[in-house]
């Protein structure tokens, strides 16, 4: 029994969230608290009936197992907690999570908060409060600091989820955006991007072509040492292949990338202070 799962399964379900089961092999019959824990997935379907999401807390080299077997069971919607996947397992994941319409969140990610309502990962409660903006970010100690800034101003939050910040992810900016866009519990969308990779310059573009509500975008990360490159080879690569210059993946580029969209009445960049 991984000690993740053993630790958060029971903080979710005190939360509100309708955690029907969980999964540990062997342990299959046993309680944790009041949880009912089975062997395989298709066995929890066989109890309860359809099952909406599957939180993944097992160990890196697990997590690929664990998500197929979810999906074969006709879970759509997978929170993958866990750090370090494999790259190559995170490739055949996303593979099949797009044959078969399945939403992925992570990996290295800790989930899903929509305050006062439901809580799929590990995020502190304690620093979010119900409302009306949506938060959206890579890093997860940055999105409890963001949430307690807001609620400290009396700024509720109506979804907060993280994409993760390993090398492979599931699921973009993008796709959270769109999600945040046609949430009719969402009056204004934060984004809290950091330096390195190319996801925030995507997300720029795509809130410029389609999304119609007020974004609000930080960049993280503008000490981090110059003489350093924190982004990957691709995002080097793809800088040659645009028009949004050699720099792609610094702080720079990025607020420069939310200017151009917010010039368009697209998005309000900030950098860091």
């Amino acid at each position: 029994m991984e000690p993740l799962g053993q630790n958060f399964a029971p903080r979710m379900k005190d939360y509100g969230s309708n955690i029907v089961a969980g999964i540990a092999p062997g342990y299959g019959g046993a309680l944790l608290g009041d949880i009912p824990l089975f062997d395989m997935v298709e066995q929890v379907v066989a109890a309860v009936g359809t099952i909406d999401v599957s939180v993944i807390c097992t160990h890196p080299y697990g997590v690929l197992d664990a998500a197929l077997e979810a999906m074969h069971s006709g879970v759509r919607q997978l929170v993958l907690v866990t750090q370090g996947v494999p790259p190559l397992d995170m490739v055949e994941l996303i593979r099949r999570a797009e044959v078969t319409e399945t939403l992925v969140l992570g990996p290295n990610s800790p989930g899903l908060i929509m305050p006062g309502k439901l809580l799929l990962g590990v995020h502190p409660p304690g620093h979010y409060a119900p409302g009306r903006l949506g938060l959206i970010t890579r890093n997860g100690p940055l999105t409890y600091e963001i949430a307690h800034a807001l609620t400290h101003e009396g700024l509720g939050q109506s979804i907060c989820v993280s994409i993760g910040s390993d090398a492979v992810l599931g699921s973009t900016f993008q796709q959270w955006l769109q999600i945040l866009d046609e949430d009719e519990g969402t009056d204004v969308i934060v984004l809290a991007g950091e330096i390195g990779g190319d996801n925030e310059e995507a997300a720029a573009q795509y809130i410029l072509e389609a999304i119609d509500k007020p974004v609000i975008a930080y960049i993280a990360g503008h000490r981090a040492p110059k003489d350093r490159r924190l982004g990957h080879a691709g995002a080097i690569i793809a800088s040659q292949l645009t028009d949004l210059g050699v720099d792609l993946g610094t702080a720079e580029s990025k607020v420069a990338a939310f200017k151009r969209a917010g010039g368009a009445g697209g998005a309000e960049a900030l950098g860091d202070w």
